[in-house]
């Protein structure tokens, strides 16, 4: 498949990568430090444009495609993985998600807000005691009385929690029904009866705040509905694979950095009378690092052209296998680059005062996050499995 970048997707590229060196670049070392979130962080995506890519222009998007979403993912995450992660959180996990599956007086009242930078999504789906069965294992509940929905639960591990003013929350509203119960609810920060329980410390992605939601009695109005009632699951299922390989490029940002790091260090850096760039053993750590992580860029940006093609994701997609194999794979390589970038560093990579410790603490939440590597491959293996199984059964 040909790769070749459209200029708008090039631009975009080139833009956001600029302005994350120019802008962020400054702030990391007091982001991870002090776990600190610049307050104006929105707006300034705001002004070059990014906060609603894959949305319509009449809401104030740029109507662009999933490719460019996950190339301003992967620029960001060169410098600043943390904050690539909450703008994604915000962006895709949240706007999108809202201008997929939501009617159009709930993306009149809720979209341009969130293009504008004047206003911070999340989305709620993981609960403490629900993480890899999120759906099955959920317990937030929502109940509707008269005009309102009424929400008990809580949500964990909420990206921008902390400070989200629009947030997309699953509950199940026919807990009978397993994962056909779940519905989806725009919840507003203000509504009665939703608090934030408390921001959770991380050794990675500092910067970018977590927090433990919860819901006692919140009061949602039932035309903040998403869908149709009970009918969630649909709109988490599609959610995921969109979500999965925009965060992918943030995989592939982060590996691809570690690289430069180790390419520019090793150059600069001698040991008995030479660059250890000469030394075979570095040498294919460059190399093989460098493999994985066109290797992983080039199946994330094939899940993102088979996202533009795909109707719906999901179970019995292909978007949702290529999906998974993207994360998965980028996840996992990014993990294993960072790592052999501290290698190539040795003592110096391991001290704070160089930033390849920074991007191996980040990219490990890659494996963790938007569904561990253990659950993408058990979709994978599900969907290369499915069609044998149905003539299995036909016989």
């Amino acid at each position: 498949m040909d790769f070749q970048l459209t200029d708008e997707q090039r631009m975009m590229k080139e833009t956001v990568y600029k302005w994350a060196v120019d802008y962020l670049g400054p702030l990391q070392e007091k982001i991870d430090e002090e776990d600190w979130f610049p307050p104006d962080f929105f707006k300034k995506c705001a002004e070059i444009g990014i906060l609603g890519i894959t949305i319509d222009e009449k809401f104030g998007g740029l109507g662009g495609d999933i490719m460019m979403q996950t190339l301003a993912i992967e620029e960001m995450s060169r410098i600043s993985p943390a904050l690539a992660m909450t703008y994604g959180a915000h962006s895709n996990l949240c706007a999108n998600n809202i201008h997929k599956n939501a009617n159009e007086a709930l993306k009149e009242k809720y979209l341009p807000p969130l293009v504008a930078g004047e206003k911070v999504g999340a989305l709620g789906l993981t609960e403490p005691n629900a993480g890899s069965d999120a759906l099955e294992g959920m317990r937030t509940r929502a109940v509707k009385k008269g005009d309102k929905y009424i929400l008990n639960g809580a949500k964990m591990f909420i990206t921008n929690g902390t400070m989200a003013d629009t947030l997309l929350v699953y509950a199940k509203t026919a807990p009978e029904k397993g994962a056909k119960g779940i519905s989806a609810f725009i919840v507003e920060k203000d509504f009665p009866g939703f608090s934030v329980s408390r921001k959770l410390r991380k050794c990675g992605m500092r910067g970018s705040p977590t927090a433990e939601l919860s819901f006692e009695d919140c009061e949602v109005p039932a035309e903040n509905l998403v869908g149709v009632e009970n009918m969630g699951v649909n709109v988490v299922t599609s959610g995921l694979d969109y979500e999965r390989i925009v965060l992918a490029g943030g995989s592939v940002g982060m590996a691809r950095q570690a690289l430069e790091y180790s390419i520019r260090y090793s150059v600069q850096r001698e040991q008995f009378g030479q660059a250890i760039a000469n030394f075979q053993m570095i040498q294919q750590k460059l190399a093989d690092m460098y493999a994985r992580t066109e290797a992983a860029r080039l199946l994330v940006y094939r899940a993102a052209q088979v996202a533009q093609e795909a109707k719906r994701g999901g179970k019995g997609t292909e978007l949702t296998k290529q999906a998974a194999a993207a994360i998965l794979f980028a996840a996992e390589a990014a993990t294993w680059v960072c790592d052999q970038a501290i290698q190539i560093h040795g003592g110096y990579g391991y001290c704070l005062e160089f930033p390849v410790q920074k991007l191996w603490r980040d990219a490990k939440l890659y494996e963790i996050g938007a569904g561990t590597s253990e659950v993408r491959r058990m979709i994978i293996a599900r969907e290369l499995t499915r069609e044998e199984f149905a003539r299995k059964a036909s016989r």
